[in-house]
């Protein structure tokens, strides 16, 4: 089994978020799940996503690799929207990644760098009609990492 650092979406480290990781921890696979809010939560995504960009791309990416710093380099890394970019940036750019599960969100290469370690797999699950992404750039960046695109 193995160990995974999930992050949580816009409207914090809710109940569901918690209860997928205990799904994931009944498969026998042992989750992490930092709180990049730090106890805060939000009952509606505008909400979430107004805190989130509050605290801007570098905050949320900075805290979610301090959530690494104590944990061994070969994880997986997993993340709900939002905590999508924490988790691909740690894939992309720390050594040791064993792969990536993004849902519901990805960012193109070059945002955190411009290429996916090689060796490092990746699972992006999106919905077709997400009025949030663009599926034709989740497709491209998913197919130039190599990685798997399910809608």
């Amino acid at each position: 089994m193995a160990d995974v650092l999930l992050f949580h979406h816009a409207q914090g480290l809710t109940d569901g978020v918690l209860a997928f990781a205990d799904d994931l921890r009944a498969a026998g696979h042992r989750v992490t799940v930092p709180d990049l809010y730090e106890g805060r939560t939000f009952g509606s995504l505008d909400e979430g996503v107004a805190h989130a960009d509050e605290l801007g791309v570098e905050t949320v990416t900075a805290r979610g690799a301090a959530a690494a710093e104590d944990l061994p380099p070969q994880l997986v890394y997993a993340g709900f929207s939002l905590g999508v970019l924490a988790a691909q940036s740690l894939a992309q750019q720390r050594p040791g990644a064993l792969g990536a599960l993004l849902y519901h969100s990805a960012v193109p290469l070059g945002f955190f760098g411009d290429r996916w370690p090689d060796g490092v797999p990746l699972e992006v699950h999106l919905a077709v009609e997400d009025p949030w992404e663009d599926l034709a750039e989740v497709e491209a960046f998913t197919a130039a990492a190599g990685g798997q695109l399910w809608t």
